[in-house]
């Protein structure tokens, strides 16, 4: 069974940036597609970012060209950095690991979840 911890998040000013992360153990972390989701009160959970096992990336275009996700499979971790915050990327931030990233989209394990990491920008 696959066991996800999120850390690094925090309270930010709006224009700084801020790194998450999250650590997967019980699975072979290096053949996993990997997705970052995020909700926010009275929305629905979207996809923020994804990575292939091949380092293919995808973002929403809210986020595309301040959020990076990389991984490092020798940690079994994978790291979203976001830049340039905005209030509107206040929300609570999930990682899913051994999804499917394919067709420009990332499908989500449907229990391979972290336990969520709140990001709050403020102006």
């Amino acid at each position: 069974q696959v066991h996800i911890v999120q850390s690094g998040g925090g309270f930010m000013q709006a224009g700084e940036s801020l790194t998450i992360f999250c650590v997967a153990s019980g699975t072979t972390f290096s053949i996993s597609d990997i997705g970052w989701y995020r909700q926010a009160p009275g929305r629905q959970r979207e996809l923020v970012a994804a990575i292939s096992t091949t380092d293919n990336t995808l973002y929403a275009d809210s986020v595309k060209g301040r959020f990076t996700i990389s991984r490092d499979n020798a940690k079994n971790t994978v790291y979203l950095q976001m830049d340039s915050l905005k209030p509107e990327d206040t929300a609570v931030y999930y990682c899913n690991v051994g999804g499917s990233y394919r067709s420009n989209t990332y499908y989500p394990h449907i229990s391979s979840w972290g336990q969520g990491t709140q990001v709050t920008v403020s102006s």
